[in-house]
């Protein structure tokens, strides 16, 4: 049977207009995605989309600013730089004053970023209303939320996109030449895809029905996947008020990480130092004629330094510094700095990567990172997950009866007074008692 002209104008027609609703559709969730992971790097330790918080709800701000009247554009140098657009703005300068903590400033986020951002949170729905008044906001990490998609993800997204495109197009020219070699072309032609593909899928039902096992358990352990990765955070690191180049601090001067942190090794809490700490030696060095001076006229601004008059005094008006915080465990967690640092001799450079090469403050380490520092155990599992907690437990060894630790010696002293055959079976061949070994694998030993 021979097709008409009008006809594949019309199959074309259709197949054109699939690629480029699925095209469109690649686009929009593409740029979806890139909103998401956006608002939880930067914007999820302060703003949720449909409730306020540390800062205020982002649910339609942009309209919400607009109704405000504020000017064109403002919003976003807000976004950029929030002290900027308050002294310009009148309606900025009002949502400064929202709350006592400072807004970060993000002036690596373009305009399309920012669009994206608010473009994701707008697509949140609307909390329902409960029983009570109450209402259920959707809350940024939560399990209804996916991770942001690699770009090896993108690949295989697009290229499933052309593998159907192809799977289609030949599968209209196999019916066409079925149609014309046929005995019987009229039923063949009046025959719907359905009911040609369930013909065929009940021919080869083998086959069919090992590539949909193949395909469920795919699926499922993609879900799995996608649920391990959920508030897994590395690579974090929020702006902060103050620019603090660990480098030239703990690198070129040789700060130990102790004299700032100095409650790291008897407290659970490394401690942030306070601006008085700061100005032990920022008294002398105030940075003049280099790129950092205006950060360290911060710190006076904050101890409230007065370097106008003769060697500088204390004027008394102080204005607290507020930093944002990088590395947040659950409320159910619990990690006492000491205890390691201290007890377990673990140097900092383990968790938080070596800081004396460190131009800035703080940042959530990835693992492969923290691997290639000298020294450090190797892990495998991703920063701040109980998986790599666990796995350095099994890995770390500790100094039993070396006199340095009252605890481990006295641990020492019990296995060999006691049971020295329960004292080699630890050693294990390898000569060393791991922290696994020690409870260090009890749930109690860090949940509540």
């Amino acid at each position: 049977m021979k097709i008409s002209n009008i006809q594949s104008l019309k199959r074309f027609g259709k197949v054109s207009f699939f690629i480029l609703s699925v095209t469109f559709s690649v686009i929009s969730f593409k740029a979806s995605a890139q909103g998401e992971a956006l608002f939880k790097s930067k914007c999820a330790t302060c703003h949720q989309p449909l409730k306020n918080s540390t800062g205020p709800k982002l649910f339609q701000v942009r309209d919400k600013w607009a109704a405000g009247g504020a000017k064109e554009g403002s919003i976003y140098q807000w976004v950029n730089n929030w002290q900027s657009a308050a002294a310009s703005d009148p309606y900025a300068a009002g949502v400064s004053k929202w709350s006592q903590t400072a807004m970060s400033a993000f002036p690596d986020l373009k305009k399309e970023e920012i669009n994206a951002i608010f473009d994701w949170v707008d697509s949140q729905k609307e909390a329902t209303e409960q029983k009570d008044g109450g209402v259920t906001p959707l809350e940024p990490g939560s399990p209804d939320e996916s991770d942001e998609e690699g770009s090896l993800g993108w690949i295989w997204i697009v290229m499933g996109v052309i593998f159907v495109v192809i799977i289609l197009a030949v599968g209209g020219v196999r019916r066409q030449l079925n149609v014309v070699t046929s005995d019987n072309p009229d039923s063949q032609e009046k025959m719907t895809y359905g009911e040609e593909f369930r013909t065929w899928a009940w021919k080869n039902r083998l086959y069919v029905g090992l590539a949909s096992l193949v395909l469920v358990i795919s699926v499922i352990v993609s879900l799995f996947q996608g649920l391990y990765r959920i508030n897994v955070v590395e690579g974090y690191q929020p702006s902060q008020p103050i620019a603090f180049p660990h480098d030239r601090h703990a690198g070129v001067n040789g700060i130990d990480c102790k004299y700032c942190h100095n409650s790291v090794t008897k407290s659970k809490s490394a401690g942030i130092p306070s601006v008085n700490v700061c100005m032990n030696c920022h008294k002398q060095i105030n940075g003049e004629g280099k790129p950092f001076a205006g950060e360290v006229k911060k710190i006076y601004e904050a101890a409230g330094w007065d370097v106008s008059s003769g060697a500088g005094k204390y004027t008394g008006k102080t204005k607290p510094i507020v930093w944002n915080k990088v590395h947040v465990l659950p409320d159910h967690v619990y990690f006492n700095h000491s205890q390691h640092v201290v007890v377990g001799g673990v140097d900092c450079k383990q968790c938080h990567g070596d800081m004396t090469k460190m131009n800035g403050t703080a940042m959530v380490q990835p693992v492969e990172e923290l691997n290639k520092i000298e020294g450090n155990i190797k892990l495998t599992k991703p920063t701040l997950t109980m998986g790599w907690c666990i796995e350095c437990h099994g890995a770390k060894d500790v100094a039993l009866g070396n006199g340095k630790n009252a605890y481990y010696d006295e641990i020492h002293r019990r296995l060999m007074n006691n049971d020295k055959t329960l004292y080699k079976k630890y050693l294990n061949g390898d000569g060393k008692v791991t922290v696994s070994e020690l409870g260090g694998w009890e749930c109690a030993k860090c949940h509540y």
